[in-house]
């Protein structure tokens, strides 16, 4: 890696700047003189010759887009000058063979987790609440705030302690003054459940109206919740009169687990006394339950068990340089274990379908992908949109200048290996190796999806810094560069800036990585998201979502 330019693959027709060049500097590339005709942001990318309307471009050595109109060497892609393309895909049969990284160092290491009856292993141990239907997400609200307090799992008291200082001040009509406050001195509230790492709510706004089709959907999504490795026990909150009943749902969750053995527990209020009666009926039967799935202690088990997936939001230029390769070696490391990794966002992988189906396994998963991906992207260019609209304002200030590109780098978090299956919203991963699962690019949408299909733990790399997280998968931030990692610590896990500042190899990062996982899954470090108890859900209605 050059100090201040890259070329990402030797067929590529432009260089990365990997800090901010001014205009008329002089960069010297394969034995030719480029001199840059305006300032090239960090990012962003620069044409190595001169380019006509209709020319090709090439980035990770694959088509990303074509000129719109001529552009001249040493000049800056952008929106103005470049519009999205990529590379026609088809199943071509090709016999891929994978060279798996050496895992000796990783071989005979375990993770504490909490092992469950259908053999799956969990890295957290949570009590979950499901509501059926919208109508009891405010019943949700009222047992969240008296759990949350009173059992040791809220992280709002230092903004409660706050803001009673501010109505003091207030009182005292002095409302104008400086606070002088040390969230640090205030004294943690002990939990009395030390092996029930939280109670968690999925609040969301579906199980009536809509279509049957909808609640169908809700009702296996919020199952594949319930039968979550990493859920110990559940309670079910539902109104009676709704799309998605509660029987509906317990025989889903015994569908999916026909074992299922959690305590469940499952309050209809039109058939209770009153709202009130029912509320302390839950509360009462659930701190039952959680004093039972509290006897559960973590126990060794092989990386094997562990199920990642691997996500990216709130991208720019050098994501898929650092943080999504990085990620992606810790991914072939855990295929090379025997664990599962999980790759979703379809609207990410346009015009990375080729490379993907070259790994496929077999031709029905190729064509199960090819087929996934064609109508998803129908449904969106029938309502006016398509895959190729995918990259954000923010995307493309940082340097994604086209979903190609964007999905090109994406697409580095998943690694190497071969795929072995593919699957729809909300089936659950069984193969062990490298699993796609057809979810939106959203962030929440996306996360919700690789939950579903069973991740115990999410690999989230950002370059621009996003607060998503996970009811039940904790979620580890990757920054792609150093200056946001030290912007946004709060939110930020592990920086790989260090691989763009040429302190550190993608290898390093991937195995640094992969031990921060070990350490989350044995419960030994806590992640930035699961800290700020950032619950994100949001189901998705199979609409049209990039």
């Amino acid at each position: 890696m050059a100090k201040n330019i890259l070329q990402i693959d030797p067929h590529d027709n432009v260089l990365v700047a990997l800090q901010s060049l001014p205009q008329g500097t002089t960069v010297e590339w394969a034995g030719d003189t480029i001199t840059l005709t305006e300032t090239i942001p960090a990012k962003h990318k620069f044409f190595i010759r001169d380019m006509a309307a209709g020319d090709e471009i090439f980035m990770y050595g694959v088509l990303v887009g074509r000129l719109l109109v001529p552009a001249a060497k040493g000049s800056r892609m952008s929106t103005d000058n470049t519009g999205h393309a990529a590379q026609p895909y088809s199943w071509k049969d090709p016999h891929f063979e994978w060279t798996a990284p050496p895992i000796e160092e990783f071989s005979a290491r375990t993770f504490n987790g909490y092992h469950r009856s259908n053999g799956e292993v969990g890295t957290a141990n949570y009590w979950l609440f499901i509501p059926t239907v919208f109508c009891e997400n405010r019943n949700l609200d009222v047992i969240r705030e008296v759990l949350h307090n009173e059992l040791g799992y809220s992280n709002t008291r230092p903004y409660r302690d706050f803001t009673r200082l501010l109505l003091d001040a207030y009182k005292e009509g002095e409302e104008g003054r400086e606070i002088s406050f040390d969230p640090s001195a205030i004294p943690v509230t002990e939990r009395p459940f030390k092996n029930v790492d939280g109670i968690k709510f999925l609040n969301h706004n579906g199980g009536c109206g809509g279509t049957r089709q909808d609640s169908d959907t809700l009702g296996r999504l919020l199952a594949a919740y319930a039968t979550h490795p990493n859920v110990g026990g559940v309670t079910v909150l539902s109104l009676g009169c709704q799309h998605l009943q509660a029987n509906q749902l317990t025989e889903e969750i015994h569908r999916r687990d026909p074992g299922f053995d959690k305590p469940l527990l499952v309050f209809e209020q039109q058939q209770s006394q009153d709202e009130e009666a029912m509320i302390r009926h839950a509360i009462t039967q659930t701190f039952a339950g959680l004093a039972a799935i509290n006897k559960s202690e973590r126990k060794p088990a092989p990386l094997s068990k562990l199920v990642v997936g691997v996500k990216c939001g709130g991208s720019d230029g050098f994501s898929g340089i650092s943080a999504n390769p990085a990620v992606g070696y810790t991914a072939d490391l855990l295929v090379a274990l025997g664990g599962k990794v999980l790759l979703a966002e379809f609207p990410e992988l346009c015009g990375a379908e080729q490379d993907i189906l070259d790994r496929c396994n077999d031709e029905n998963s190729a064509s199960r992908f090819i087929n996934l991906m064609e109508t998803y992207d129908a449904q969106a260019r029938q309502a006016g949109s398509g895959f190729y609209m995918n990259p954000s304002p923010g995307n493309i200030r940082d340097g994604l200048i086209t979903d190609a590109i964007k999905s090109a780098g994406a697409a580095k978090k998943a690694g190497s290996s071969p795929v072995v299956d593919v699957l729809d919203y909300t089936e659950p991963a069984t193969r062990a190796g490298l699993s796609l699962v057809c979810t939106p690019g959203n962030d929440v949408e996306a996360t919700t999806g690789k939950a579903a299909a069973g991740a115990t733990l999410i690999l989230f790399t950002t370059g621009l810094g996003t607060p998503t997280g996970n009811p039940v998968t904790p979620v580890i931030k990757v920054s792609s560069n150093t200056t946001l990692a030290k912007k946004m610590p709060g939110i930020i896990d592990i920086n790989t800036g260090d691989i763009i500042e040429g302190t550190s190899t993608i290898e390093e990062k991937g195995r640094e990585i992969l031990e921060y996982c070990i350490r989350v899954a044995s419960g030994e470090t806590i992640p930035k998201a699961v800290t700020l108890n950032q619950d994100d859900f949001i189901p998705w209605k199979r609409g049209v979502s990039l």
